[in-house]
């Protein structure tokens, strides 16, 4: 029997889950398009609805504003990168420094189609957690929105990547700062490579990351000592 997986983000986000409806995925996946066409700045209801032949209200009645739209995918971005760190780093029985080398494999190939979601295109949606995603968190309501649990997907993911960092050395004193670190800097730095170059080490060749993978990969064996 066909069944659909579905990820549970907080209902804060939204006015109503697009999940629900085929109007609201379809919101969904134009919203994806044109933000990795035109950008956050450009993106309005209006347009968003003409490109799927509804009405900008159909819009306001899924989502309050085009932040909380922002919000959401991203949102949606982060719990699906942790349902995908359950099976790769949970999978099988292995030693701390290779899960923790598993969580940044996660982090840098989540860019790849995954049918069990045939409306969101995860390479797409990867594209704008590189160039928007600190614009989600980085405004001036930013207490406001952490209040009512905004980004609670975020800090799960964050959460558990620290425990790893804690399996990997119990006296690590400071692994929420080192898991955010590595989350921030898996698509930070593929930014930096592709866009300000000075800025980084990494190269970034038809989608293979292997210098940013080395750099992350040697920050968390340095920082945690973990020695071949």
């Amino acid at each position: 029997m066909a069944f659909r997986i579905q990820l549970h983000l907080d209902p804060a986000l939204y006015v109503r889950d697009p999940e629900e409806t085929e109007l609201g995925r379809r919101i969904v996946d134009a919203a994806i398009q044109q933000l990795v066409a035109t950008g956050f700045e450009k993106l309005t209801f209006r347009r968003l609805a003409e490109s799927i032949g509804s009405t900008e209200a159909s819009v306001y009645r899924y989502f309050e504003n085009k932040h909380r739209l922002l919000l959401y995918l991203v949102s949606w971005y982060w719990s699906w990168v942790d349902y995908r760190l359950e099976y790769r780093v949970n999978a099988a029985e292995l030693p701390p420094r290779e899960r923790l080398h598993r969580v940044i494999d996660v982090l840098l190939t989540s860019t790849t189609y995954d049918p069990t979601w045939s409306h969101i295109d995860e390479a797409a949606l990867h594209r704008i957690v590189v160039v928007e995603s600190n614009k989600a968190y980085q405004t001036r309501w930013v207490d406001d929105d952490n209040a009512e649990g905004l980004f609670a997907a975020y800090k799960a993911l964050a959460a558990k990547v620290a425990d790893l960092i804690l399996e990997a050395d119990p006296d690590y004193a400071h692994p929420r700062a080192l898991a955010s670190t590595l989350i921030e800097a898996s698509h930070q730095q593929i930014f930096f490579a592709e866009h300000l170059p000075s800025l980084s080490d990494g190269k970034v060749t038809n989608g293979d990351f292997a210098n940013v993978r080395e750099f992350l990969t040697d920050l968390v064996d340095r920082a945690l000592q973990l020695g071949d």
